[in-house]
C-alpha cells in the first residue's frame, strides 16, 4: 500500500471498475494514488439486481488483460463482483471504503484538496470516476415518497403474488417484470412510448414481447404514471385516465450523475440538455486543470454512451497524460 508523506499524485473518486483501472495504471507509472469510494468495492455493480447478466462478454470487461473467465460467454453479477474483488485485493489496491467525498477545492492547477466525511487529502491530480447510478430520475408526482415505491430492483422473490407496476421500457424493467412474473408476481408494465425500449438485449427482446402479446405480462403504452396511492396507481392514457389495484411500485427510469457535485469543482457542462462535462478527449482533462475524468461520467444524460468496455481506456490515456507532466 503506498504512503505518501504529504501529497499524492492522484486521487480517484470513485471505487467501480474504471476506478480499478486508473489505479493499476497509476502503479505502471508509479504515480502515489488513493481511491476514495463512499460504499463497498464496486459499489454500483454491488447494487445492480442480483440475477443480472451483462450485455458484454467477460474479455469486453477485463481490466488490464487480467483474465476475467465466467461460466457463460456474458457474465452474472456474482461473476464480476469476485472478478474486480480479486483484482483489488490481489493487487493490494490502495482504496478507502465506506468514505464519502464531499467537496474538490482547487487553490491552484496544482494541488487540490480533497474533502470528505472522514478526512482531507491533498492530490496533484484528481480523477472523478464516479458512474452514474446513486441518483434516480424522479418523475416527482404524488405518491412518489410512499414505502410501496423504490427506484432500485434487487430480487424478485419479495414481489411474489402482487401486484406490481414496473414503469420504465429499458433493459432494467424488462428484467424485472420477467423475472416478477416467473416468480408468481402479477406485473403490468407502464411505458411512455408505443413499445419497448430499442435498446433492451437482443436475446431478452422477443421474451418480453410475446409474455405481452399472451398477456402474462400486461403493458400499457403510450401512457405515463401521474399518480401512486396506498393501493392503487393513476395511470394517464390515450384513452384516458386509468385507475389500477397495486402493492408495489417500480420506477425504473433511469438515473445520473452528480451534477452539482461536478459543477461545485468547477467543471462545465454543456447547456444543450445533455449536460456533458467540458473536458479534453485526447487527455481526458477537464476545463479545471488537473481534474480528469473516466467512464460514464463522460457522457452527461446520455448515460448509455459509456460503459466498462469502452471506457476502461480511459485510464491509461489519465496516467499517460498525468506522468509526462511530471
Amino acid at each position: 500500500m503506498q504512503t505518501p508523506d504529504k501529497t499524492y499524485d492522484i486521487i480517484i473518486i470513485g471505487g467501480g471498475p474504471i476506478g480499478i483501472a486508473c489505479a493499476l495504471e497509476a502503479e505502471k507509472k508509479d504515480l502515489s494514488y488513493l481511491i476514495i469510494e463512499k460504499g463497498c468495492l464496486v459499489n454500483s455493480l454491488y447494487h445492480y439486481p442480483t440475477n443480472m447478466t451483462f450485455f458484454s462478454t467477460s474479455e469486453k470487461l477485463e481490466l488490464d488483460g487480467i483474465p476475467f473467465i465466467s461460466n457463460n460467454p456474458k457474465p452474472r453479477k456474482a461473476e464480476a463482483l469476485e472478478y474486480y474483488r480479486r483484482i483489488a485485493t490481489s493487487n493490494e489496491i490502495n482504496i478507502n471504503l465506506f468514505e464519502k467525498v464531499t467537496a474538490v477545492k482547487s487553490e491552484n492547477e496544482d494541488l487540490h484538496e480533497v474533502v470528505t466525511d472522514k478526512s482531507t487529502y491533498q492530490a496533484k491530480n484528481v480523477i472523478v470516476a464516479t458512474g452514474f447510478y446513486d441518483i434516480p430520475n424522479y418523475l416527482n408526482i404524488p405518491g412518489e415518497e410512499l414505502p410501496k415505491v423504490a427506484h432500485y430492483y434487487n430480487d424478485p422473490h419479495y414481489y411474489a403474488t402482487q401486484k406490481t407496476v414496473v414503469v420504465g421500457a429499458s433493459n432494467s424493467a424488462v428484467d424485472a417484470a420477467l423475472e416478477i412474473f416467473r416468480k408468481g408476481g402479477d406485473v403490468t408494465m407502464i411505458v411512455r412510448k408505443p413499445e419497448i425500449g430499442e435498446r433492451v438485449k437482443y436475446w431478452v427482446r422477443p421474451d418480453i414481447d410475446n409474455r405481452i402479446k399472451e398477456g402474462s405480462i400486461k403493458a400499457i403504452f403510450n401512457a405515463r404514471l401521474t399518480e401512486i396511492k396506498e393501493k392503487e396507481v393513476i395511470v394517464e392514457t390515450s384513452e384516458g385516465k386509468q385507475a389500477l389495484e397495486n402493492d408495489f411500485v417500480l420506477l425504473l427510469t433511469g438515473y445520473r450523475p452528480n451534477f452539482e457535485f461536478l459543477k461545485k469543482m468547477g467543471i462545465k457542462l454543456s447547456e444543450d440538455g445533455k449536460k456533458i462535462p467540458q473536458y479534453d478527449e485526447n487527455t481526458m482533462e477537464t476545463n479545471v486543470p488537473g481534474i480528469y475524468l473516466a467512464g460514464v461520467i463522460c457522457g452527461g444524460v446520455e448515460t448509455h454512451k459509456w460503459f466498462i468496455e469502452n471506457s476502461r481506456v480511459h485510464a491509461e490515456v489519465i496516467a499517460k497524460d498525468i506522468a509526462s507532466k511530471r
